[in-house]
């Protein structure tokens, strides 16, 4: 039996999104989570990215299951590039398999193995023992896992903040923690996203008055953006906006789909007659109105980005109030703030983070890390969920909480952690990193690709098609010249004529030459157009030769 167990963060270490743990103890695997994360400005093109699960298929006979904290889509989103290679048992709560489930429906991946678990509830998978443990998050189902092995038992607390008064009624499970922790827990993971933040995080039922506030003010319709996934906040909106007598409409697609999922499992719960449909809407006053949509990220194609450049059935106007009940995720805040200006322009009326109190974390800030490390008493911590930032910030608070440096490992992906009961370090690495899926492509575009898209769109194209002789090499043609995103050719006929005699007197040189020689046409085609074109303009276009045989 092998005395070492390890853990490998293949994501979520360096990053917010994109999580997925690894835990291995000799001939067992199981992963904890399977999440995407959306493309930065360095990924024009690119959809969403997963993880390297190159690992994983190479040890698919150790692989037993799939453990989900909770159903975000930096926990879940890339369920279905996984199990198309890797068809293993998935397990977790409720609404978590539902949301997975319907994922997998849409990318149709059929025959998977789900599993649904409640909180208490023990799974064995290998020499693994694992409980899911209540947790408190922005979205209902949310758990973490006390993952029992041969050398000791890890604590992974997912997504969490300790939230006493929750919309459900159902609080953290502070005993059970406590109860790991007085029998000894050997490793504690803990979700690092808030720790710059002192203090507490805000219950979900304290924003509750701002909401109240709002429609009591309002004379016209209210349209609310927030995250489709946060039942607990669809729920409360809906419960103020049905006690000033508006109906409830739905729109953008996973609002949609989220909401009628919620509702089907008990999560969510409305009066059936206080639903209506897009269409229905024109027959209501518009203070007997509340729209509930996507869009609090300013993401092109959802409902409130289209509402406000007036591409949506239901646009904004003037008597409009408008609530963005979330804060920015990080990267996200010009496109927030391009749609609240538009909203503006529009003549509604705006209410989001900076203003009023519309948006509360799902995150444990300083106190809440804290009272995990008293209640769990780890001897060796792992920072995960957070940038580099974040991770280090975590480590300093490990430290002042008593745990020793030298028992406290800030992972990079794929860094193996390999620890005993006695001693522990980072052992080695194995391959992991992002996978880009871009449309139907997975894992096929790579950093050439993508340097060749920031240079289009930094400088466009500028393509030359030259006609040669097949036999003697001979020019037939003018040259023809075409630019995308360069210049705009008639206004530019001295550049694009000069540019046309330079690549007619390179092909000249050629006349006469066998084929095998023709590369050279293109090269110095490419390098006397790139000298003249920087010349002329200070820019440097992707140059692109085409030599057409006849």
């Amino acid at each position: 039996m092998a005395s070492k167990l390890k853990i490998i963060p293949l994501g979520g270490v360096g990053e917010i999104g994109k999580n997925m743990t690894l835990f291995e103890y000799g001939k067992d695997i199981i992963v904890v989570d399977c999440g995407i994360i959306f493309p930065d400005d360095d990924m024009p093109g690119i959809d969403l990215v997963i993880p390297d699960m190159s690992y994983l298929e190479k040890n698919i006979d150790r692989l037993r299951g799939f453990l989900i904290t909770h159903g975000h889509e930096d926990h879940i989103g890339a369920m279905p590039f996984a199990l198309q290679k890797l068809n293993v048992p998935v397990y977790g709560t409720k609404l978590t398999i539902a949301l997975i489930e319907h994922k997998l429906k849409e990318a149709k991946v059929n025959g998977a193995n789900l599993n649904c678990v409640s909180p208490g509830d023990t799974i064995r998978l290998g020499c693994f023992n694992v409980e899911f443990i209540k947790t408190s998050h922005s979205i209902a189902g949310a758990c973490a896992l006390a993952i029992n092995t041969p050398i000791g038992t890890v604590i992974h607390t997912g997504d969490f903040k300790v939230d006493f008064t929750p919309i459900d009624g159902e609080p953290i499970d502070i005993r059970r923690f406590a109860s790991y922790g007085t029998k000894g827990v050997l490793a504690l993971l803990s979700d690092s996203t808030n720790v710059e933040y002192a203090g507490h995080t805000q219950s979900e039922r304290e924003i509750g008055k701002t909401f109240e506030s709002c429609f009591d003010k309002a004379k016209g319709r209210v349209i609310v953006a927030t995250f489709a996934s946060n039942i607990y906040r669809i729920q409360q909106i809906a419960d103020v906006a049905i006690s000033y007598g508006r109906m409830i409409c739905f729109q953008g697609r996973s609002m949609v789909n989220i909401a009628e999922i919620a509702q089907d499992l008990g999560y969510l719960k409305l009066p059936e007659e206080s639903v209506v449909e897009i269409e229905q809407l024109k027959k209501l006053r518009p203070d007997q109105i509340c729209v509930l949509t996507t869009g609090s990220q300013g993401e092109p194609m959802s409902g409130l980005f289209r509402m406000a450049n007036s591409s949506h059935r239901l646009n904004i106007g003037k008597g409009d109030l408008v609530i963005i009940s979330a804060s920015s995720i990080p990267g996200n805040e010009r496109s927030v703030g391009r749609v609240i200006n538009q909203l503006y322009q529009h003549g509604a009326s705006v209410v989001y983070d900076h203003m009023a109190d519309v948006h509360v974390s799902g995150h444990a800030r300083k106190e809440e890390l804290k009272l995990m490390f008293r209640l769990t008493n780890p001897q060796y911590f792992i920072p995960v969920h957070g940038e580099a930032r974040h991770l280090h910030q975590h480590a300093e608070l490990a430290q002042e909480m008593g745990v020793p440096e030298e028992n406290i490992f800030v992972a990079d992906l794929g860094n193996v952690v390999e620890l005993s009961r006695n001693r522990g370090k980072i052992a080695g690495s194995v391959t992991a990193g992002s996978v880009m899926v871009d449309g139907s492509g997975v894992g096929d575009i790579g950093d050439v690709v993508l340097r060749d898209r920031k240079l289009l769109s930094e400088d466009g194209l500028f393509t030359v098609a030259i006609t040669l002789n097949r036999q003697t090499g001979a020019l037939l043609a003018s040259p023809e010249i075409l630019s995308r995103g360069f210049v705009y050719v008639r206004n530019s006929e001295e550049l694009i004529n000069t540019a046309r005699e330079l690549v007619r007197q390179e092909a000249l040189k050629f006349e006469s030459s066998n084929k095998s020689e023709w590369a050279g046409i293109k090269n110095n085609i490419r390098n006397g157009l790139k000298n003249y074109l920087y010349e002329q303009t200070k820019r440097r276009p992707m140059i692109l030769p085409i030599i057409i045989e006849i």
